[in-house]
């Protein structure tokens, strides 16, 4: 947890002006459009029963749609070496996703530093053809945003060849981890998940 720490630490809370770009460690949640249970189930360890019906102890049991957004999640590392991502904690529920995401150092946000040192000496190095520019925070393409919009199309061109009518929600949730207290709590919040689903705020029903 030190690197977190030490690398990552961020001392402001969120605010409009921040780069998503940024180093930062990351909570995202992704929910399913409707919250419809395209994931799997919580299912009880002893009688595979639906969580709901049953006691704990309790585990997801993902469907084929739900081994697709755990391997696409995995793959969205592999596939963008150039940001510097550290995965955390992630698990995927019946109807959302969370996780834990860290983005490092790299030649994009460090690039964006420069640029604001830059500014303040008035000194441009953003040019259109010989005309100034004012790019605020630097590649659109290489921040939070851009890896979730990934990850969810990667999941929903593959799980529609198996469900047609699979959606994510629009937007996502999002929040900046500060410490490591923090980092600690939202670590311990997605592991014990699955054992909390009937007191989960995304709690939903399929018998509804």
């Amino acid at each position: 947890m030190d690197k977190f720490q030490n690398k990552y630490r961020i001392p402001s809370a969120r605010a409009q002006w921040w780069n998503y770009g940024n180093a930062g460690v990351y909570f995202i949640t992704i929910c399913t459009q409707n919250r419809i249970h395209y994931f799997g189930e919580i299912v009880n360890v002893e009688t595979q029963s639906i969580a709901s019906l049953q006691p704990p102890p309790y585990k997801m049991q993902l469907s084929e749609i739900g081994k697709i957004a755990e391997r696409e999640w995995l793959k969205t590392f592999d596939m963008r070496p150039d940001m510097n991502l550290s995965m955390g904690a992630f698990v995927v529920m019946p109807n959302h996703f969370h996780a834990i995401i860290a983005i490092g150092e790299n030649e994009y946000n460090t690039l964006h530093q420069r640029q604001l040192r830059d500014a303040m000496h008035c000194v441009s190095t953003n040019t259109n053809n010989g005309i100034q520019t004012n790019n605020k925070f630097g590649p659109q393409s290489k921040n939070l945003a851009s890896i979730i919009r990934g990850f969810k199309m990667g999941v929903t061109k593959n799980a529609r060849e198996i469900n047609a009518d699979f959606q994510w929600q629009s937007r996502y949730h999002d929040h900046i981890i500060r410490d490591d207290y923090e980092y600690q709590r939202i670590n311990n919040y997605i592991e014990t998940n699955p054992e909390n689903w009937g007191q989960d705020k995304f709690f939903k029903s399929e018998e509804l």
